[in-house]
């Protein structure tokens, strides 16, 4: 009979066999969803000589990687192709090679349902398809923004159930929240704080230790639980914040101020102000969505996040803003909303990337097309628009030139690319809910 002690020294010697395939750089890294954070992820392990394997579902993705062929911007072909070069980093759609795998790093998306509640069917689904090639001393690391308490309560049943192996003893289980801030030229990788949570303090060590692989700092927490909040606080806190400025826009715009005048003046103060900026509504994958993660949770608990649920309901009455803006634009020069033809100028949800995840501007499409209006779109980041969630309706559009034949210009996103002079040129009025363009006689900050 296997005694206490002798299974306790079998579990130690499979922690320091995984901890010397670490240090030597001889695991294999699974990671499972090549989007906008499990793409960049797998290329940072790659270049730092790792053989990676990345799994998805989408057969356009394996097949892009495969012919050395970046589907995201701003990341270069040429760091997909010097890590394919040397054999660090291949594609597939086949989870039985999950067994292959020491680390299994999932990067799936978290949305939310019809009744902004929070669908885990990407992680559950994930899990499921994983977990029958699981292989004793396997590390697996959520990185999918959630509620506290998924990896205990939802992803470890999943990995126990359809493995046959214990979390703890056999399998190693971490939160490591993605924190990929798309074409941010500053913060990478490599130099952004990565924070960590493990099941227990083995799965603390090997976790930390295959992220040091790429990261400089891992910041190691008391428990999943912990980290799995403080990415929610991260986008609770930018949500919040964002809703306060953009209600600060709708006051200040009936005063005849300019909110953006009144951020940089703020901005003077060099201790407690940190400046946010307004828009036309949320977009990307995170703030819009994250924070009802947090919100549904807390009820099992008897709690209103009357915080949360505010924010959520300001950021999203900004598009109908943008709307009253684009009619008083429109009524000045005798025109209705409706035949109206309307090009807007940024499709993206941020400057300069190739992501229009939750984009306000697709709702912009929506309710200016509900009131009859003629919308086109201008950006040169998707010269088409490819299959959405909740816009079907708009796919296949292709992105059009600026010209005079517009009633109206709304600027949305405020690319580099676009330049004042430019929009100004075609003497068009213009909606500007970026402050791409100084105050003008037609010029309606929005």
């Amino acid at each position: 009979m296997t005694t206490i002690l002798e299974k306790n020294h079998t579990l130690q010697s499979l922690k320091n066999d995984f901890l010397e395939k670490v240090a030597s750089k001889q695991i294999t890294v699974g990671v499972i969803g090549l989007g906008y954070v499990g793409y960049p992820l797998a290329l940072s392990f790659a270049e730092s000589n790792v053989r990676v394997v990345g799994f998805d579902i989408d057969t356009k993705k394996i097949e892009a990687i495969e012919r050395n062929e970046s589907y995201i911007h701003y990341i270069s072909e040429e760091r997909l192709h010097l890590v394919r070069e040397k054999n660090f980093l291949k594609a597939t759609t086949d989870f039985s090679q999950v067994a292959q795998c020491d680390a299994l790093i999932i990067c799936v998306p978290t949305p939310l349902n019809e009744h902004l509640e929070p669908d885990l069917t990407y992680i559950t689904e994930t899990c499921k398809s994983l977990a029958p090639h699981l292989t004793k001393n396997t590390l697996i690391s959520l990185e999918s923004t959630t509620w506290p308490g998924t990896s205990d309560e939802v992803v470890k049943p999943l990995l126990e159930e359809g493995s046959g192996l214990t979390v703890g003893k056999e399998l190693y289980l971490c939160f490591s929240p993605e924190r990929e801030d798309p074409g941010n030229q500053k913060y990478k990788c490599k130099n952004t704080p990565k924070l960590l949570g493990g099941y227990n303090e083995d799965s603390q060590e090997i976790g930390k230790e295959v992220y040091s692989l790429i990261v400089e700092e891992v910041v190691t927490l008391s428990s999943m639980g912990v980290a799995e909040a403080a990415k929610l606080f991260e986008n609770i806190f930018r949500s919040v914040n964002i809703a306060l400025v953009n209600e600060m826009k709708v006051i200040l715009d009936k005063m005849g101020i300019s909110v953006w005048e009144v951020i940089h003046a703020a901005s003077t103060k060099p201790f407690g102000f940190m400046p946010f900026w307004p828009g036309p509504g949320l977009g990307g994958h995170c703030i819009p969505i994250d924070p009802f993660y947090l919100s549904w949770k807390a009820k099992e608990f008897g709690i209103t996040t009357r915080f949360i649920e505010l924010a959520g309901e300001i950021n999203r009455g900004m598009p109908k803003f943008v709307i009253e803006k684009v009619q008083d634009c429109l009524n000045q020069y005798g025109k209705p909303v409706n035949g109206s033809k309307i090009l807007i100028l940024g499709l993206s949800y941020k400057a300069d990337i190739d992501d229009m995840r939750e984009s306000p501007s697709l709702e912009l499409t929506r309710l200016l097309e509900a009131k009859g209006a003629q919308v086109d779109y201008h950006d040169p980041y998707f010269p088409e628009i490819g299959p959405t969630r909740e816009y079907m309706e708009l796919q296949g559009r292709k992105s059009q030139e600026l010209s005079s034949n517009y009633d109206c210009f709304l600027i949305a996103t405020k690319h580099s690319c676009f330049s004042a002079e430019k929009v100004l040129s075609y003497n068009v009025p213009v909606v500007d809910t970026r402050n791409l363009i100084p105050r003008q006689e037609h010029v309606f900050q929005a």
